[in-house]
């Protein structure tokens, strides 16, 4: 009986070796086909050497802060010496623990894997995968082969990592793995995920953040830690037992760890842009210079795949200041301009006119929830198509440029409420000029022979020939019987002398300068083209005012000073410009000191009572007809800053003079040269004093009004002689100035 029984298992024996010899030998077969190539080629070692995961370009502030990216997978890649031996600890313990001892397979992890995860069922024993493996299946991914798709890409990792093992270092592979491994949201490798999450380099990772990153390498959305804080401080504090069982930390130190709350510094330039609009501008501009040079060199750079360092002109600390004061002063006037609104039914008009024209129909009705921009936050309440459709209709927007006119150096660009919800840029929406156009006319007034002290009718008439158009002034007042000197009237942005000089004013001479100073061309030869009915950017009009700033000379505005590739080669440098003259310097200094004049007594008077700015400045305001444009440029010889506010439609706007220049825009900018007055370094750099000659204040010196008829001519025949004894009384006083300054 037991010779029998022994003759049953000696055959069994046989069998089960037969049936062991033969699966042996369909997997060896099997790895051999996958290793020809069976099932599609396998990367050479020459391929292999050769991985350069594509690289996230980053664009960085004047200031050395990143502000953007441009990528097909955000990912910037880093150094070893960038990585913090706590990270490849926790990774190790976590993924791998015997990557050290290895050459790309763990036939240990295959072994646990077959007895216990698959003939014991325990599913928490983990995979069998080498990090080297990971990182294969990351580099090349996998391809569908039908039921035998797992066990083709299993064989291909495992071949593909031997090789990789021959070819790189352990810390090379490690470098190649934290480089390439996807974290979720679309970011891949560790430096954009430290970014992401923590707004850090990895460099400056510790222990309990490398943890949280390692943990979320399991499952990127379940432990991601914004979406699920709980389940990522879990991950988190197993990760830190992990690399406590394997003595790179100590008990007590584990446990410190642990007791920390979850703490996030989230960051997300698809979110939350610091620049959009900007870095939106450099990427065009810089795909343009990309696209020239490798015409030039015959090089392939790639924006979105080459991992360039683009350095901007942005000054960070100015376009924060920009941003905090559209939101502080927007918030408020929305708020007034609803209460307006209500009070004039104009919602109830706006849905008669989408009704009549069938745009709307009881679907837009449905309410739903969406996501809202608003300058109180984000809503996401329920609401209709229609409420949502009016809620951004009747919204104020801002654009706010600044540039520094001897370079042309933009230092903030912001061109509307929010990127992401309002992406159309309003620093190059055309928009009706008003009086910021006045600057131009005069100017070119002063080309052609006319002096700051022109005296000019300021007397309201009706012109027939024009379907009897009747101007006012703003404050509706009009002297008949006298004349008004031309710097008075710029410096007050007064429209009837500014008519009478459009009238004297040859016409191709107001063409020839706004064509030199590149302002769209006039639309027609109407005179209400003297109060700024032409359609200017902001763009076009901060350039012009450049001229004015830097004695006559315009800089094309440049976003961009340097590009670099991913190795630190120099790709792009910005040379130095050469600026064109587009107004004789004595034009840009006389300008300049009218418009000073409307800074400390006109129309921009609020600098200097509301924002108590005592720096020396030169502005111009400018309201829309009926007030659906209000805007404001102001200058030093090395700051410009110009702002607009309006809504999308001129339909929605205020009828009072909350809607002027002084009262909408101006506050902005007044904001903002607050701001850069009380930084000392900022104030230094961009606030500093005109130097104006002595003959351009002079020559602006003559009385705002002057008598016509006889009174007139007796006052022309008596000013000469006080004009002499003030010119005598101030070469006394400037006398005894430098004769005590020497003392």
């Amino acid at each position: 009986m037991q010779i029998k029984n022994f003759r049953i298992v000696k055959r069994w024996f046989l069998v089960l070796a037969l049936l062991l010899a033969l699966l042996f030998f369909i997997c060896g077969a099997f790895i051999l086909l996958v290793n020809i190539g069976g099932f599609g080629p396998l990367p050479s070692k020459k391929e292999l050497a050769a991985i350069h995961n594509e690289e996230a370009s980053l664009v960085y502030s004047a200031d050395g802060h990143i502000i953007g990216k441009y990528f097909a997978e955000n990912r910037t890649n880093i150094g070893w010496d960038e990585v913090p031996q706590h990270l490849v600890n926790a990774l190790v313990a976590t993924e791998d623990k015997r990557f050290f001892e290895h050459e790309g397979v763990d036939a240990r992890s295959y072994m646990r894997v077959l007895f216990r995860s698959i003939l014991m069922g325990d599913r928490s024993s983990g995979g069998g995968s080498t990090l080297t493996q990971q990182l294969v299946k990351n580099l090349f991914g996998r391809t569908n082969f039908g039921f035998l798709s797992l066990p083709v890409s299993k064989v291909k990792e495992a071949i593909i990592a031997s090789r990789l093992e021959k070819i790189f270092t352990k810390e090379e592979l490690i470098l190649l793995y934290l480089n390439s491994v996807p974290f979720g949201e679309n970011v891949f490798g560790i430096e954009s995920a430290a970014h992401r999450f923590f707004n850090k380099t990895t460099h400056e990772l510790n222990i309990e953040e490398s943890a949280v990153l390692v943990g979320m390498l399991k499952a990127n959305t379940y432990f991601n830690p914004r979406l699920n804080p709980k389940n990522a401080t879990q991950r988190r504090n197993l990760i830190l037992d992990l690399m406590t069982a394997e003595n790179y930390l100590s008990n007590a130190r584990c446990d410190s760890l642990k007791l920390l709350q979850l703490a996030i510094n989230y960051e997300n330039f698809d979110i939350e842009a610091p620049a959009g609009y900007f870095v939106y501008q450099v990427k065009k501009q810089a795909s343009e210079i990309l696209s020239e040079h490798n015409a030039k060199t015959g090089s392939n750079y790639n924006i979105e795949k080459d991992g360039l360092r683009i350095y901007s002109t942005l000054n960070l600390q100015i376009h924060q200041m920009v941003k905090a004061a559209t939101a502080k002063h927007l918030q408020k006037m929305q708020s007034l301009l609803d209460q307006e609104l209500i009070r004039r039914k104009t919602k109830i008009y706006w849905l008669k006119q989408l009704t009549a024209d069938s745009v709307i129909d009881n679907s837009h009705k449905v309410k739903r929830k969406i996501e809202l921009f608003d300058w109180s936050g984000f809503s996401a309440d329920s609401i209709s198509a229609i409420d949502s459709l009016w809620h951004y209709h009747k919204m104020l927007h801002a654009a706010v440029l600044v540039t520094n006119p001897q370079t042309g150096e933009v230092l903030s660009w912001n061109g509307g409420n929010h990127y992401r919800y309002l992406p159309f840029d309003m620093v190059l929406s055309h928009r009706q000029i008003a009086s910021t156009f006045k600057p131009i006319m005069y100017a070119a007034a002063l080309e052609s022979g006319f002096s700051p002290c022109s005296y000019l009718e300021n007397e309201a008439k009706i012109y027939e020939q024009y379907n009897d158009w009747m101007p006012q002034n703003f404050d509706h007042s009009s002297t008949p019987d006298s004349l008004v000197a031309l710097w008075y009237a710029l410096a007050h942005s007064m429209n009837l002398p500014s008519v009478d000089l459009y009238f004297k004013l040859p016409s191709h001479q107001l063409e020839n300068i706004c064509y030199r100073m590149g302002l769209p061309q006039l639309p027609d030869s109407s005179p209400s083209v003297a109060l700024g009915t032409a359609d200017v950017s902001l763009f076009e009009i901060v350039r012009a005012y450049g001229a004015f700033a830097n004695a006559g000379n315009m800089n094309d505005l440049v976003l961009i000073n340097k590009i670099v590739d991913s190795k630190g080669t120099i790709i792009f440098e910005r040379p130095a410009q050469n600026p064109r003259s587009v107004i004789a310097e004595t034009t840009a200094e006389q300008i300049t000191s009218i418009l000073q004049r409307a800074i400390n007594e006109g129309t921009g008077t609020k600098i200097r009572t509301q924002y108590g700015i005592k720096s020396d400045l030169a502005g111009k305001t400018g309201t829309a007809h009926n007030y659906s444009n209000a805007w404001f440029v102001a200058y030093t010889p090395n700051l410009v800053i110009g702002t607009w506010v309006g809504a999308r439609t001129p339909d929605i706007r205020f009828g009072s003079a909350y809607g002027s220049g002084s009262m909408l825009a101006l506050p902005i900018a007044g904001e903002v040269l607050a701001g850069i007055e009380n930084n000392s370094f900022l104030r230094g750099n961009y606030l500093t004093p005109f130097e104006v000659s002595d003959s351009s204040k002079v020559i602006i010196d003559c009385s705002p009004y002057q008598s016509k008829g006889l009174k007139g001519f007796i006052e022309r025949l008596v000013k000469p002689e006080q004009k002499r004894e003030q010119k005598v009384k101030k070469e006394i006083k400037r006398f005894f100035r430098k004769l005590f300054k020497k003392e």
